[in-house]
């Protein structure tokens, strides 16, 4: 029968779980794996031991904004100064953006520390200190917080019984299921939303959904997967393709067997057996990131009690690193020649400075190369030793003088540490 107009087709079953009897002994399988084997992290620590839910909430919210595009062995030592300086949401929401940027300060994405604790004071402002009490109003009300942070604050800390999708599960769902389309597209993350809604346990939600992340995180690993030590390799798709092989001219029991559909690999890309389960999930090409080049140069002068001081300046509000600190910095042109790179920077200097530098006092010091997610930077570094107090102009940009020791304490980027 047609479907009435505006309702979408369900996805064809080899796509879906469909079997209740399976879908309990997954759940089952998963989580006994979990007890057994799952990481000993900080935040689960707090999430099954404070009682106050509010605390409870504000204790994963952080952990999961931290490990967005951060892994989890860089995080635990961040996690736990966080949660030493502000244990609770009302300690953070006191706190100053310059301190926020100075403790995130080399986790990279900036943005994300500033909105978590712009989100801080909005609860306690706005919310009275009660965290939200429903992913539904989890994303509605907090800035930052999106559809699968505000899914894993709810199941983890309140145990509602909703899905999570990040990358770890895109991954084990498409190898489970053998979806073979492009997994960013936004018709499949709903299909695996819908997917992950259906799954998770209802009496362990929080542990299900960490279960299936940790599953994508330490087994089901992008390139070489642990199949055999997984713990629902007999629920997964992939998995049987690879064992039984593929009979060529015959479809395949594990064929979907729908013309055109929606979920499968596209026929330009037909299975690779020599990829097994890795054919899934399907990758968008990537993008190539931009290349960029910055002239950037380390004022040095002799402090009062003669340590070398550095002049920092801060970032702009907005963009790349906001409100981070750095040495003074000039974009460049990409086919600009040494000397003219110099030339430009010692202009860049004397207009911004009032200073008669000139390019021959500049000292080329080497090239760092830093690659943000989206940027190829090359920074060319220079040195310039200054005579005598330097003073700036406070109303152009904040600039401060720091020693070594300073510049390590203060809000600096990786990039400018490399420097």
């Amino acid at each position: 029968a047609a479907l009435p107009a505006g309702t979408q087709a369900p996805p064809p079953t080899p796509h879906v779980f469909s079997d209740p009897a399976e879908i309990g002994a997954l759940r089952r399988n998963l989580l006994a794996w979990y007890d057994r084997c799952k990481r000993d992290l900080p935040w689960r620590t707090l999430a099954a031991t404070e009682p106050d839910a509010d605390r409870r909430a504000y204790a994963v919210w952080v952990s999961e904004i931290m490990l967005q595009q951060t892994q989890v062995a860089t995080v635990i030592d961040y996690y736990n100064r966080w949660m030493q300086k502000w244990p609770t949401l009302q300690a953070l929401a006191q706190a100053s953006l310059e301190e926020v940027n100075e403790l995130w300060a080399g986790l990279g994405y900036y943005s994300r520390g500033k909105r978590l604790q712009e989100a801080a004071k909005k609860v306690v402002s706005e919310l009275a200190g009660r965290m939200p009490r429903t992913a539904e109003d989890l994303q509605k009300l907090l800035p930052g917080v999106g559809r699968y942070t505000a899914g894993a604050i709810a199941s983890i800390s309140y145990g509602q019984a909703t899905g999570v999708v990040d990358g770890n599960v895109i991954r084990v769902l498409c190898r489970l299921r053998c979806i073979g389309a492009d997994s960013s597209s936004p018709a499949v993350i709903d299909q695996l939303w819908d997917m992950a809604n259906a799954l998770v346990d209802r009496s362990r939600p929080g542990d299900f959904n960490q279960a299936l992340m940790e599953l994508g995180a330490t087994v089901c690993v992008p390139k070489a997967p642990l199949c055999r030590e997984c713990p629902v390799k007999q629920h997964c798709r992939a998995w049987r393709r690879k064992l039984f092989g593929k009979p060529t001219p015959v479809p395949d029991v594990e064929d979907c067997g729908v013309g055109g559909c929606p979920l499968c690999p596209p026929a330009m890309e037909p299975w690779d057996s020599s990829l097994g389960v890795t054919n899934f999930p399907r990758k968008a090409a990537k993008k190539q990131p931009r290349v960029a080049r910055t002239a950037t140069c380390v004022l040095e002068r002799r402090g009062c009690h003669g340590a070398p001081e550095y002049l920092i300046v801060q970032r702009p509000s907005s963009g790349l690193l906001a409100g981070l600190w750095e040495f003074p910095s000039l974009p460049l042109d990409q086919d600009l020649q040494e000397e003219k790179q110099r030339e430009a920077l010692a202009d860049h200097l004397r207009a911004w400075t009032g200073w008669p530098v000139v390019a021959g006092g500049l000292r080329f010091v080497g090239e760092v190369v830093h690659i943000f997610s989206h940027i190829h930077q090359t920074y060319v570094v220079y040195s310039l030793p200054l005579d005598g107090d330097v003073t700036l102009d406070p109303a152009l940009t904040p600039s401060r003088w720091v020693t070594e020791e300073e510049f390590h304490a203060s809000a600096v980027s990786t990039a400018m540490k490399k420097v």
